[in-house]
């Protein structure tokens, strides 16, 4: 499908590709994955046209049909639904051409060629697309003007969807989604039949929806088979080869130059010398894989817990000037909660979270807290709304108005800005950096309660695996609104609800709140559509290119991948929990017979994870050569 063959590009100093090369095949969900600023845009402006390599070339095949979503927002008079439709050009050039057409033996064919490409469902699909993005009826027939930056980049996204190009690139999808529209696209773009190359620091996207993963490092591009997690488990077993490669090169080498240094000045040893120096100069050295450094994230406990319940809410209600948004509160924190808010956008989780931080006074009912209680906001808005001319610096600095420069110093380069970075101004930091700076302010003085409104949606991979750690590493509550379900899974112990005007605990984990997001958009292609007060919702029309329903031996192999997959989940789970009860050095003291019987137990999960792995492995490869068997037939 797209071949890439040695292509170098710099952009000012900065040398981005060096000789690259990859091929994707056709039909293949390629996540790419590199840390921020290597160049994974730039190589979409390349594939693109927008920008060309210094040297070495790009191809796709003729006519290849190209989807894309601008960087710019929409605007306009135009509603969301015929903005949608506008992006099948073939379908409108002929809607067009059928008003004005004379001859009947070019009406026909006008007519049968609509017929081919499904036009007469187009707007029942288009509206499908919308429902799943968070937009109902009444939304979709609003003008694009009438919504923000955030809502009108979902309707660029749903029109690329709905034009089904045969290669789509998406440059972070998931950004400007809740976690609502997050599980309908990665149930769409799993069903989506065509090439998929995917920018995204969503673990969660990119192990559900992806076969295989494009990695950007060091100037160099490689391909590898299977989703995220294989990848990661791929790259550490090739870690650990090439240094044990290099380590043996290394010595091989110390071997040989010794004995060159030894007798290169006797004679009788001359030659064997000289032909030790050659064997060293015909040596390929063995480049052993080293990951970039990552910056942790500091996010200090609270000096003095406090007793919990730290808020206590009873028949609570809250919103804006007299007209309650959420009612019906009867909820509790306490100091150790970690708690994940579920709920579409609009349904009052960041109402919640005022309410909670003391932003927002109830309207009725109680809410309790602690006299004592010190609450850390961060929101996501708060990037945006961060003067472009503040440095670190004079942020820090703020907050620690007695304090030396060098103890502000200090301060800064633990949040991750030493040196000259905490001079830098806000405008010349990069998204990921400005998180960062304000994740630190919010947690500066070691709250409480921290309160997270989407933390990671400029972080890269590895700096997310970062902020989980320090959030897990916390001695304070946590409440956590993300899109990000990986996040979710491995900081929420508890999961709450926004919905229908109240919030109240969800009984589930993630999976099952996936279920319940996918069963109420009606089989999974799109949330319902709303019609208005009282009125019937319409199911989703499926869309144009469905995917086959595949062969016996692929679905059968599609199920025992499944259920392997299960297992895999469970096996991490319980080896997770173990591992969290042999953290206390208390368990070896008080039982030391149980911490026994734990450490066989997790040895015994180990081997029979390993074992599910590696048959997971072998099946994800019979089911990539069963279908690549099919569409050969085909």
């Amino acid at each position: 499908m797209l071949h890439v063959n040695d292509i170098t590009l710099r952009l000012g100093p900065r040398l981005l590709f060096d000789k690259a090369t990859v091929a994707l095949p056709p039909y293949t969900r390629v996540g790419f994955v590199g840390r921020n600023g290597t160049g994974k845009t730039t190589l979409f402006n390349m594939i693109a046209g927008e920008l060309a390599p210094e040297s070495g070339s790009l191809s796709l095949p003729r006519a290849t049909r190209l989807g894309r979503v601008e960087q710019e927002a929409p605007g306009g008079p135009q509603s969301l639904a015929d903005f949608v439709l506008a992006a099948d050009i073939e379908r409108a050039r002929l809607l067009a051409e059928a008003e004005t057409a004379m001859d009947p033996g070019r009406i026909g064919e006008i007519q049968t060629r609509l017929t081919d490409i499904s036009a007469h469902a187009a707007p029942s699909r288009a509206a499908s697309i919308l429902a799943g993005l968070g937009f109902d009826e009444a939304a979709q027939q609003r003008p694009l003007d009438h919504f923000s930056g955030g809502w009108r980049m979902r309707v660029a996204l749903a029109a690329v969807l709905f034009s089904q190009p045969d290669l789509l690139l998406l440059d972070e999808p998931t950004n400007y989604l809740d976690l609502e529209g997050t599980l309908w696209l990665i149930d769409y773009l799993r069903r989506y039949r065509a090439t998929i190359l995917v920018i995204s620091h969503d673990r969660d996207l990119l192990d559900a929806v992806c076969d295989h993963i494009l990695h950007l490092d060091q100037a160099k591009l490689a391909l590898w088979r299977g989703n995220y997690s294989s990848f990661e488990r791929q790259r550490r077993e090739q870690q650990a080869i090439q240094l044990k490669q290099k380590k043996k090169q290394d010595d091989q080498r110390r071997h040989l130059q010794s004995f060159v240094d030894r007798f290169r000045a006797k004679a009788t040893k001359a030659a064997q010398a000289q032909s030790r120096l050659k064997m060293l100069a015909k040596m390929e050295p063995v480049t052993a894989i080293v990951d970039g450094q990552v910056l942790a994230f500091h996010l200090p406990s609270p000096q003095r817990p406090l007793h919990p319940p730290l808020i206590a809410m009873d028949d609570a209600s809250t919103g804006y000037g007299e007209e309650p948004v959420l009612r019906r509160l009867s909820l509790s924190i306490s100091d150790d909660d970690r708690i994940g808010l579920l709920g579409a956008n609009g349904n009052g989780k960041s109402t919640f979270a005022k309410l909670v931080s003391g932003r927002l006074k109830a309207l009725g009912g109680s809410v309790r807290r602690s006299s004592k209680l010190e609450v850390g906001f961060f929101a996501q808005h708060q990037i945006e709304d961060l003067d472009p001319q503040a440095t670190p610096y004079q942020c820090v600095a703020a907050l620690m108005r007695e304090a030396t420069e060098a103890k502000i110093r200090a301060k800064c380069a633990q949040l991750g800005f030493p040196n000259v970075k905490a001079d830098t101004k806000a405008v010349q930091l990069s998204g990921g950096e400005k998180a960062r700076l304000l994740l630190g302010l919010a947690s500066f003085n070691g709250p409480h309660l921290l309160i997270l409104d989407e933390p990671t949606n400029h972080l890269d991979i590895d700096s997310r695996a970062a902020l989980i750690e320090a959030i897990n590493d916390y001695g304070g509550a946590v409440i956590l609104v993300s899109h990000d379900k990986y996040l979710l899974d491995a900081c929420a112990d508890r999961l709450w609800l926004v919905e229908d005007h109240t919030v109240k605990p969800f009984d589930g984990d993630s999976d099952d709140y996936t279920k319940y997001v996918l069963e109420r958009a009606g089989g999974g292609n799109g949330r319902q559509i709303k019609t208005g007060r009282g009125g019937e919702a319409r199911q989703p029309m499926p869309v144009r290119n469905e995917t086959p329903r595949g062969t016996k031996n692929e679905i059968k192999l599609s199920k025992r991948i499944s259920a392997i997959e299960e297992k895999l989940r469970k096996f991490h789970d319980l080896i997770s929990r173990i591992d969290a009860t042999l953290a206390n050095p208390a368990v070896f003291t008080k039982d030391p017979a149980k911490a026994a019987l734990l450490s066989a137990q997790r040895g015994e999960l180990e081997r029979l994870l390993i074992a599910a792995e590696e048959e997971w492995l072998s099946l994800t490869g019979a089911l990539d050569e069963a279908r690549e068997a099919a569409m050969r037939i085909e």
